[in-house]
């Protein structure tokens, strides 16, 4: 009897052991779409270097394969596709679902508001994150910080803004917050796809248009039409975005969650240091190939007309949702703290020393 219980609890073990080979070998196989085309650097290399990381350190359990805006054919419906389960994840901006759900908004920035050091500070030891959780949680999607681009420049226009009169009647390509702040300005703003913008501006369909910074935009050729360059105010710290389906992480065991998410983040910090390594060494290229370029601040009465106009919106904003408040009220609160050492260590450091 002790002989057959002995090999019953070997044979039980081995069977056991064999389970635990077999779930550890089981391969995981996801889709991702993107918002951006297949050569849209650094924004493509986020999604690209964290399904590679993922691959690596899964030693080849976990694979991810990226569909760029091309392949898709819906670069503004990342959202939907990841919500309805077409995809596991995706990668964008926040902001472009603030006509689907206002309390989506904030996670890219805000017009005047947190920089990226700050902003990351923010969702990491800030309570951004668990804001940011409990606005997709009704989507059935997980959100995650996905690369940024810190401060953004202004825009490209065609003639120069010298005036509030300037601005009225123009049409300009801005997303986001920063958009409805134009508009209530007289501007006549679009969201259009990344891979339309320059078409766009080459056949007067806008007359000005803000993307990123110099190491985006002078692949784009925007100087060619518009010279003018505008230093930023609207997007101080751009934060694009993992989106998750919920569903679909739950069923991933321990081990790949975690991989994942540390995937996502050194993929997504990762892509802050490329865009600034890019836009200084595109900005000296611009300073001596492309002396045509003009770059200009916004004068005084308009940034105060943007500021004003930007206070009266978030009054409004905040009414909409006791969750929008709350974020917008924590990213306030953080800004008005961190702000003070923000200053402290850069701007009295590069006031003394430029």
């Amino acid at each position: 009897m002790l002989q057959k219980t002995t090999k019953l609890l070997v044979t039980t073990a081995l069977i056991a052991g064999l389970a635990t080979v077999a779930n550890a070998a089981e391969k995981v196989k996801w889709t991702l779409a993107t918002t951006w085309g297949s050569t849209l650097n650094p924004f493509i290399d986020s999604p690209t270097n964290m399904a590679k990381l993922v691959e690596e350190m899964s030693d080849g359990r976990f694979k991810i394969r990226i569909d760029a805006a091309n392949k898709h054919k819906s670069p503004l419906g990342i959202l939907d596709m990841v919500k309805g389960g077409q995809y596991d994840m995706g990668h964008s901006a926040s902001y472009y679902w603030k006509g689907k759900d206002i309390e989506t908004l904030p996670f890219t920035t805000m017009p005047f508001g947190l920089t990226a050091p700050e902003q990351y500070a923010w969702f990491y030891y800030g309570g951004g994150m668990e804001l940011m959780q409990k606005a997709y949680a009704k989507h059935g999607v997980l959100s995650y910080p996905g690369g940024n681009t810190g401060n953004q420049m202004g825009g490209w226009f065609r003639k120069e803004i010298n005036s509030l009169d300037d601005l009225k009647g123009l049409k300009m390509r801005i997303p986001g917050f920063a958009g409805e702040v134009m508009a209530k300005l007289g501007l006549t703003v679009t969201n259009i796809a990344p891979g339309e913008l320059y078409t766009s501006l080459e056949r007067g369909t806008i007359d000005a248009l803000e993307w990123v910074g110099p190491g985006m935009d002078i692949s784009m050729g925007f100087h060619k039409i518009a010279p003018y360059y505008y230093t930023g105010w609207h997007e101080p710290a751009t934060e694009l975005q993992f989106m998750v389906n919920e569903k679909s992480y739950e069923k991933l065991p321990k081990d790949l969650q975690q991989i994942l998410l540390t995937a996502m983040r050194v993929s997504a910090y990762d892509m802050y240091i490329q865009n600034y390594h890019m836009s200084s060494e595109a900005w000296s290229t611009m300073l001596t190939e492309f002396p045509n370029i003009k770059v200009k601040t916004f004068p005084k009465p308009v940034m105060d007309a943007m500021k004003k106009a930007n206070d009266e919106l978030l009054t409004e904003l905040k009414a909409q949702s006791p969750l929008l408040k709350e974020t917008l009220e924590s990213q306030e609160a953080y800004q008005k703290k961190s702000r003070k050492w923000t200053e402290m260590s850069d701007y009295l450091y590069l006031k003394d020393n430029l």
